[in-house]
Order: structure tokens, then C-alpha cells, then sequence
């Protein structure tokens, strides 16, 4: 996972941009920041109230517009869901996702299980699979233990 400690990420970071001939400015280094430091999987409101902090006058639309240019150029990814709001994941290493239907946790999953999934062929034959992500939904174990005391 990536981490404000590692010390390429800036130059990572950068040189994506760079790439997509997107300047650098301290707002999108601010919403970077707050994605990549966040333990869960933030929203745009969460990302747009920890930015503010820094930067006052950030509007939520600027926030939401960097984070869907952010994905789109794959420093980070949207996290699957339906009907909430969109979530980001600064995770870029290969693995899947257990979202809580009780209350809302989105947990990384790594089972060496879902590495050896394969596509099958009639799909092969239609489609170019470039990834494969599970997302697995459900009740998280605190949320299952409340379910069983009711």
C-alpha cells in the first residue's frame, strides 16, 4: 500500500501527472495527501473536509473533480459501490474488497485464492481483461456479532 512515508510517491506522483500534462498545484498535492493517508477508503467528503484544513477556500467540486482525474489517470482507484457515495483507495497493489451492507466498511483483501481465478474463454474471446477485482459484500465481524445479539 502506498504510504506518505515511501519516498518515491511524490516522484511517482509527479511524474504521472507529468505524464497527463496535469500541473502539480498544493491543492492536488493536499487531496493526494489526504487519500494516501487515509487507513480506510475516504470519500470525497471525507477527502474535501481533511483539504480544507489547509486550504480554506477548496471548493468540494474542485476536491471531487481532482479525485475522478486522479483515478482516471491511475494514481489512485474508485472503489466499487452501489448507491453510496464513491470511495477512493490510494492501494494500488493487487486485491479485493469486502464491503459491510450494515455499516459501510470497505476491507482489503488478499487471499492467494482469488489469483488463481481465471477468465473463461468464451469471455476471453469477446473481451481484453486488463483486471480483475472481487468485492464480496456482507456482514464485517462486529456488525455479524451485532446481527446475532438482536
Amino acid at each position: 500500500m502506498q504510504t506518505k512515508n515511501d519516498p518515491d510517491i511524490y516522484t511517482t506522483f509527479q511524474a504521472i501527472c507529468k505524464k497527463f500534462n496535469l500541473k502539480v498545484t498544493p491543492q492536488r498535492i493536499a487531496v493526494y495527501d489526504a487519500v494516501i493517508s487515509a487507513h480506510d477508503h475516504p470519500s470525497t467528503d471525507a477527502v474535501f473536509r481533511k483539504v480544507q484544513d489547509r486550504h480554506p477556500n477548496i471548493s468540494f467540486d474542485t476536491v471531487n473533480r481532482t479525485l475522478n482525474t486522479f483515478a482516471e489517470i491511475g494514481v489512485i482507484d474508485p472503489v466499487e459501490g452501489h448507491g453510496a457515495p464513491k470511495r477512493y483507495d490510494p492501494n494500488l497493489a493487487v486485491h479485493h474488497h469486502f464491503h459491510c451492507i450494515q455499516c459501510g466498511a470497505i476491507i482489503d483483501l488478499y487471499p492467494d485464492m482469488f489469483k488463481r481465478i481465471e477468465i473463461p474463454s468464451e469471455l476471453e474471446k469477446k473481451f481484453t481483461v486488463t483486471a480483475k477485482r472481487i468485492l464480496l459484500k456482507g456482514y464485517c465481524a462486529r456488525c455479524r456479532t451485532e446481527q446475532k445479539s438482536d
